[in-house]
This record gives C-alpha cells, sequence and structure tokens, in this order.
C-alpha cells in the first residue's frame, strides 16, 4: 500500500493513474518527464513541487491544490484549472503548452506565465491582479470581465483585449499591443 503523504522524492519518466495520485499530497517533490493524462485529479495537494517535461494535456483536474507549484516545458492543452482549490494557492508555467486551458472565474493575482503558448485560453471572469504575462502567445485568448490591474503584457503577443470589458487600470501593454487593445474599432495603427 502506497503512503498518502509523499516528501522530497523524485520522479522520473513514471505514467500515473487514477489508483497511484487520487488522495495523494506531495511536498517538496519534483517529477520529471511524468505522464498524467490517464488521471483524474481528485483531493489531491502538490506543495512546493517542480514538473518539468510532464504531459497534463485533456487531464481531468478537481479539486487539486497546487502550493509554490512551478511547471516547466509542460502541455496543458486543453485542460480546464476552474476546479482547482482557491484556498493558499500559488503557481506558474514557464514555457509550458497552454493551448485551450480554462482557468474560468479564477483567482490568479501574480501569477507568472513565461514564454507559454496560451491560444484560445479562457480568461473569463478571472482576477489577473499583477500578473505577468511574459513573452506569451494570447491569440484568441478570452478576456472577458478580467480584473487586470498592473497586469503585465508588455512583451506578450497577437491579443485581443477589450478595456471596456475587462478593469485594466495600470495594466502595461506595448507600443505594439496597441491593436489588440483597439481591435474592436476595426481602426488600423501605423
Amino acid at each position: 500500500m502506497h503512503s498518502d503523504y509523499i516528501v522530497d522524492q523524485e520522479f522520473h519518466n513514471e505514467t500515473f493513474d487514477d489508483t497511484t495520485i487520487k488522495f495523494k499530497e506531495y511536498e517538496n517533490c519534483t517529477f520529471y518527464n511524468c505522464d498524467f493524462r490517464a488521471c483524474t485529479f481528485q483531493t489531491v495537494t502538490f506543495m512546493d513541487c517542480n514538473f518539468l517535461d510532464c504531459n497534463f494535456q485533456e487531464t481531468k483536474i478537481n479539486y487539486v491544490s497546487l502550493r509554490g507549484v512551478f511547471f516547466t516545458r509542460c502541455n496543458f492543452t486543453a485542460v480546464n484549472f476552474a476546479m482547482t482549490d482557491q484556498v493558499i494557492y500559488e503557481f506558474h508555467f514557464r514555457d509550458c503548452l497552454l493551448d485551450y486551458a480554462q482557468f474560468y472565474a479564477l483567482k490568479l493575482k501574480k501569477m507568472q506565465f513565461i514564454n507559454c503558448s496560451m491560444i484560445a485560453t479562457d480568461f473569463m471572469g478571472c482576477d489577473l491582479t499583477e500578473v505577468l504575462f511574459d513573452n506569451c502567445n494570447l491569440r484568441r485568448a478570452v478576456f472577458i470581465d478580467t480584473i487586470a490591474i498592473k497586469a503585465d503584457f508588455s512583451t506578450s503577443y497577437d491579443y485581443a483585449f477589450d478595456p471596456d470589458k475587462n478593469k485594466i487600470k495600470k495594466a502595461i501593454f506595448s507600443q505594439d499591443g496597441l491593436k489588440g487593445l483597439l481591435e474592436k474599432y476595426d481602426i488600423v495603427v501605423k
């Protein structure tokens, strides 16, 4: 029988499924090149964990706690994060594939998305206060009813962001990004 509390472990090239992941708590663990596609995450906690080159594509994430978690070069295509535990959570993404992911109505304050592909990602109703979108492809990403106060989009690209449908006080955009702010007006910016 496997312990429900796993600490200071490394996992290499493992394939996880429901029987190996449900109702577990991982602390200070690192996952290298692991496959989570067969998982339906349920009541799982990750604290101070790192995931490198892992595959979560189309994984069902339900009631997962992510506290101090960093994802690097991971695939989250079509993953719905809306059911993650929102009590004391913090997670960040670097060089990840987040196309068609859903963050609907989450409080993502101070989260970092660095060098990520986020095509058609859903941020509807999210609190993006002080979120960093550093060099991210945000083509067709959905920003409606978001709070993007002090959010930094200055190095990201290919987004459409309607200032009338979002709170963007002191948000940072590059001059090149003005096109995305003015798209709804169908004007040409040179």
